[in-house]
């Protein structure tokens, strides 16, 4: 675990580092954002940062979302300064952790980030050799292509070699090669130095030198720009990358594992992949089964949302009747393990009584005239569709933000802001949920 200290914590730096320190994480320590973002884009990089509630937080956040940093961040702030602590957690940090430090609850904030997205839950014989397969390869350094359908866990594989090879002290760093433009992604990969082009304010240290050591993740490598595709192949042959702007070469060393919901060979064959590259890093293949060929793991994967999210909420733990479990197996999951958690997560926020029944995790969508239907999406533009699942789901949560951004799987800023824009617009948006704040 790499901390990032940024900020004086109001007198107590020293007190929170030798914590940190004594749960075995690796600390340092930035006085300003400035030179907070300095560590951030210089390698060094992060898996945590505190940072000092006193701080100009939005400044922060706002200069992380420019530079495509996503490090989770904590504040620390006096235990009275509740104000200081909601600015927080709206600015867009994870925890609000009181000062003077508690041990016992920085420990629980580190290691809620070391177990963050690592989990990888399953029963299924399926499912169980694809991961006896990744324990016999994550020793090597050997390049790992790991394809499945969306949502099928195939990040979840990518951490589990890390985690289980040599480098695993070393960091693991993850690029969505669809999220980011394509003329973005060169620099995001390689790194650029100032000036390189607009908007390069500082040189930035690109994620294959911030993987140097480690494992690093290309996800959705199928979607990246093929004049890119043949960068990232000397790159990775050659153990050198240039960054955007420069022309002295710098020696990198990590391990490669790429992921695609595409069949990779079909790609290949259209032309839209190329060959070399696909076999670069087709060392070895890892198949991800769908949900839908991993019936054991639909009830268990069920039963621990079910859990996880009653804990999350603060709402009794109801079991699922035998009912649901039967509803469950028969629905296909074309969005496989995540449409299922967004599924048990609305059904412990919606089901009555004391077990959660078939129609609380019916999979079957709203009403004809909704957005779930297919037939209504044709001559819809993706912003009228977008719109219509953001309130339905707000409808089904009675209002309640938090839950919402959860199931749509976005950010709470995210949601707010595309909800005041419809309030602009004078579409109506339910209330906010107890307790909570527009």
């Amino acid at each position: 675990m790499r901390l990032l200290i940024i900020g004086s914590l109001q007198g107590q730096i020293g007190a929170a580092s030798r914590i940190v320190m004594a749960r075995g994480a690796k600390v340092s320590h930035a006085e300003t954002i400035d030179r907070g973002m300095e560590v951030l884009r210089g390698g060094q990089g992060a898996d945590l940062v505190m940072i000092d509630v006193r701080l100009d937080l939005d400044a922060f956040f706002a200069a992380l979302k420019a530079e495509r940093i996503h490090t989770p961040v904590v504040a620390c702030g006096v235990e009275t300064d509740s104000r200081a602590a909601v600015a927080a957690i709206k600015s867009g940090a994870k925890e609000y952790i009181p000062l003077p430090p508690d041990a016992e609850l920085i420990a629980a904030v580190l290691e809620a980030v070391a177990a963050d997205n690592d989990a990888l839950l399953f029963q299924d014989p399926a499912m169980e050799r694809v991961v006896t397969m990744a324990k016999r390869v994550a020793a090597s350094p050997a390049s790992v292509l790991v394809v499945g359908e969306s949502g099928t866990g195939k990040e979840l594989i990518a951490r589990f070699l890390h985690r289980n090879s040599p480098r695993k002290d070393k960091p693991f760093v993850a690029v969505n090669c669809a999220a980011i433009p394509g003329e973005l992604l060169e620099s995001e990969l390689f790194g650029h130095e100032r000036g390189a082009f607009t908007g390069a304010v500082a040189r930035r240290v690109g994620k294959f030198e911030e993987a140097t050591g480690g494992t690093l993740l290309l996800d959705e490598i199928s979607e990246m720009d093929l004049k890119l595709q043949a960068k990232l192949l000397r790159a990775i042959q050659e153990k050198e990358i240039v960054r955007v702007g420069s022309n002295t070469p710098v020696k990198v060393d990590a391990r490669i594992v790429a992921t695609s919901n595409r069949i990779m060979e079909e790609a290949v064959k259209a032309g839209q992949f190329r060959e070399d590259l696909f076999f670069r890093l087709n060392v070895v293949k890892l198949v991800l089964p769908p949900l839908r060929e991993r019936p054991k793991d639909i009830e268990y994967l069920a039963a621990h949302f079910a859990r996880t999210y009653a804990e999350e909420n603060g709402v009794p733990i109801r079991p699922l009747t035998a009912a649901a479990f039967a509803a469950l197996r028969t629905h296909s999951w074309p969005g496989n393990v995540r449409e299922l958690e967004n599924v048990i997560h609305r059904a412990v926020l919606l089901a009555s009584g004391d077990e959660i029944d078939a129609e609380a995790v019916s999979t079957g969508g709203p009403s004809p005239s909704g957005p779930g239907n297919t037939g209504s999406l044709v001559g819809r533009t993706v912003a009228d569709v977008e719109r219509d699942l953001i309130i339905d789901t707000l409808k089904h949560t009675f209002g309640n933000r938090t839950h919402a951004a959860k199931i749509l799987g976005i950010s709470i800023r995210t949601l707010r802001n595309k909800l005041n824009l419809y309030v602009d617009q004078g579409v109506p948006v339910p209330s906010p949920g107890a307790g909570e704040t527009a």
